[in-house]
């Protein structure tokens, strides 16, 4: 309806007009109403069945991890990376190869000599078959004493402590060790290690494992973290650095993998050097624990099944003498059934955790070390006693 502009406007029409404007608005609203209302409504079913990628619809739904959404990658892998991953892949999943003669291959690591062959001489004695010996010397032949140890040796190389040659010593033990199908376990010895139990107890305690006793935890400290290099990206981040004892025993498919690695491996070897960066890093000490780490996490159990004894804060373990060697040392150490680490910050944060085998807290050790040669005579005559205790 049209006003004329000449129409005067009265007490009557003032309440008439407003009055018509009122109606006429209000039978618009309805609609602009359940209009609106409808189309929130879409949007937010929408939103939630194919959630948007930005803050406004995190901040609706507080759902910004949807499970239908492929997860987006940190960083695009590189062709090494891709294909070492594949690898690595294959051998985790691939069954194991089914032996009628399961073997434990003892891999020694030694300058020389081995100190302790009568000792371990009486380890295996009796158990021809169920193992293999391999000796990796790398500054003399040995001058064996023990016929169970002749025809052991390998083509050895020089080590340096702390350098990447200890780790290529290492790998050249598997290699060797790897040849022979039946090896179903791999132990990394030292001259100065002595078996804590006798043959049988170790076999079972190893072949009867779901996991590698590879020894791995997280140092923030100096002697930890501290010596992370950034050359080591993009593939080795430092949230995933690790530190750990040498002395492992792996399962055939870690050592395989251990053996096949060469991404992980050359990062170590270009980049964890003493003095590098003003830092110390040593790979043997770092790149096992880093890659399993990495790869297999919860196949291995974080702490090594060789004894060290690390109280007195030095460089080195503290060593063993023949005096020290008694009946209560031996039966302390085959009783441990917790792990111990300590981080270098100023904070020496000690984390301490029961050892657990397939689920079962048992003592830790199956060897320990550092003895002196001079501990012989004592070890020879103590060990049915002390081997006796959790057989």
């Amino acid at each position: 309806m049209k006003i004329p502009k000449a129409w005067p406007l009265g007490t009557g029409e003032m309440q008439v007009l407003p009055g018509l404007r009122h109606r006429s608005s209000s039978s618009r609203r309805p609609s602009w109403i359940i209009i609106l209302v409808a189309l929130i409504c879409v949007s937010l079913i929408g939103a939630y069945i194919y959630p948007a990628r930005n803050t406004s619809a995190c901040y609706l739904l507080g759902n910004c991890s949807n499970p239908w959404l492929p997860p987006t990658p940190a960083r695009v892998f590189t062709d090494e990376e891709v294909m070492a991953r594949v690898v690595i892949k294959e051998i985790l999943t691939v069954p194991p190869v089914q032996s009628t003669n399961p073997k434990i291959a003892f891999m020694f690591l030694t300058p020389g000599s081995l100190p302790f062959e009568r000792l371990w001489e009486k380890f295996f004695l009796g158990h021809d078959g169920r193992y293999s010996i391999y000796v990796h010397a790398s500054r003399e032949k040995p001058v064996h004493v023990s016929p169970i140890f002749r025809n052991t040796d390998i083509r050895s190389d020089k080590v340096v402590w702390g350098k990447i040659s200890m780790v290529d010593a290492e790998r050249r033990l598997l290699a060797n060790a790897l040849q022979d199908p039946d090896n179903q376990h791999f132990i990394l010895l030292s001259d100065s290690c002595v078996p804590l139990h006798d043959f049988d107890y170790v076999h079972r305690y190893l072949m009867e494992a779901n996991m590698s006793f590879i020894d791995c935890f997280d140092d923030p400290g100096p002697h930890g973290t501290g010596r992370y290099s950034e050359h080591m990206l993009p593939e080795i981040e430092e949230k995933d650095f690790r530190k750990g004892a040498q002395w492992f025993t792996m399962m055939r498919k870690h050592a395989l993998l251990v053996l096949s690695d060469n991404l992980y491996y050359t990062k170590f070897k270009l980049y964890c050097k003493p003095g590098m960066e003003g830092k110390n890093c040593y790979a043997d000490e770092h790149y096992l624990p880093t890659l399993f780490n990495m790869v297999d996490p919860t196949g291995i159990a974080n702490w090594s099944v060789t004894h060290v004894d690390w109280s007195e804060m030095k460089w080195h373990p503290k060593a063993y003498r023949a005096e020290d060697v008694t009946f209560e040392l031996m039966k302390n150490i085959t009783s441990i059934d917790e792990s111990y680490h300590v981080t270098s910050d100023e904070k020496r944060v000690v984390m301490q955790n029961p050892c657990t085998w397939n689920g079962m807290k048992q003592p830790c050790y199956l060897f320990a070390r550092k003895f002196y040669p001079e501990t012989l005579d004592n070890l020879m005559h103590l060990f049915s006693n002390y081997t006796a205790i959790q057989a």
